[in-house]
């Protein structure tokens, strides 16, 4: 497992399978998937393949989505960081993409920004990526709020699995 990183209040890690019930109290949660398809998970079993595939990203490209932990109570959050995009997106493929995810009691406390801060730092310092680039559901207004707060640019709106998206980019200042 790759070193963790710590935030003010936060802990950044790889996801593990003992995970699996904050991620399925995450995206069992008809309300965290408003923007995402509305395809909430039905069942722990769902969530543990989920945490699988992402693990098997760690492997195949050495970055994935970590999980988020509180550090005063040692509380399973959500989920954040880097993923490798494969498949076309906005006639973007094989890029680097920034998103998080938060359990509901958790929205609204400034974690998202907290994490993502740290992940962008290491994309770009660790990582050394030219560009990071993020999409959202165009009526989503906390998470474009998180990415311009940022500073990522808000490049154009474009239809993906037939919802209406906007897409973010954020070039590396070091480069």
């Amino acid at each position: 497992m790759k070193k963790s990183i710590e935030t003010e209040r936060l802990i950044l890690r790889e996801l593990l399978l003992s995970d699996a019930d904050g991620m399925f109290e995450l995206d069992s949660n008809p309300n965290v998937h408003i923007f995402l398809g509305k395809k909430p998970v039905r069942t722990i079993e769902e969530s543990v393949e989920q945490i699988k595939n992402i693990q098997q990203q760690y492997e195949d490209f050495g970055i994935g989505r970590w999980a988020v932990i509180l550090k005063e109570t040692n509380e399973f959050l959500g989920w954040s960081g880097i993923k490798f995009i494969t498949n076309e997106i906005n006639k973007h493929k094989d890029f680097y993409e920034i998103g998080y995810r938060f359990i509901e009691k958790h929205w609204g406390k400034g974690y998202a920004s907290e994490a993502a801060i740290d992940f962008v730092d290491y994309a770009f310092t660790e990582m050394k990526v030219d560009k990071l680039y993020a999409y959202a559901d165009e009526g989503n207004e906390n998470s474009r709020k998180v990415l311009e707060k940022l500073g990522f640019h808000y490049v154009n709106s474009f239809e993906y699995e037939n919802e209406l998206e906007v897409w973010y980019e954020l070039k590396n200042p070091n480069l």
